[in-house]
């Protein structure tokens, strides 16, 4: 496992050292749990874009899929 260096400001590092105590997990399980949940989401809103940014998908009016799901009951 690596081992990285990063400054924080004093209140970051505050409310770090506060909910590591009372989740009682290390300043490192709750910076890796948080870096990995963040990149998850990153992930997420990655694959997002693209798929916002593909011309090919085609764009649903909300309206006509409302009025289409009314509908269909």
């Amino acid at each position: 496992m690596s081992q990285i260096t990063a400054r924080l400001p004093d209140g970051l590092v505050a409310a770090l050292d506060e909910a590591a105590a009372k989740l009682r997990r290390s300043r490192a399980e709750v910076i890796r749990q948080a870096v990995e949940r963040y990149l998850e989401d990153f992930e997420d809103l990655s694959v997002a874009v693209e798929r916002l940014r593909d011309p090919s998908d085609r764009v649903l009016d909300w309206d006509r899929v409302r009025h289409a799901l009314r509908d269909s009951d």
